[in-house]
């Protein structure tokens, strides 16, 4: 496969999802990020779920996404950010 080629086909629903240590402002850093790239985000596309000790969260957010270029962009917003440890 080469690197222009996708698996998805665009646009489509996608599901961005951070995590980090638990704070208050963890799922808004997460949704500001992720704003920044994505035009609207609907209400109920934002969930989030403690770990079990509660040390940690993961932030989900559902996109329309419109290109690989845009989850790239996304991703590395995602990645850049010291409160988020992992992206996927």
């Amino acid at each position: 496969m080469s690197e222009t080629e996708s698996l998805l086909e665009f646009p489509c629903q996608f599901a961005i999802k951070a995590m980090g240590k638990t704070s208050a402002d963890f799922d808004v850093i997460v949704v500001e990020i992720v704003r920044r790239h994505v035009g609207d985000i609907h209400e109920g596309a934002i969930s989030s779920r403690p770990s079990k000790a509660g040390t940690y969260t993961s932030v989900t957010v559902m996109i329309e996404a419109t290109s690989r270029e845009q989850l790239d962009a996304i991703y590395q917003g995602l990645t850049d950010h010291p409160a988020v440890l992992v992206a996927l």
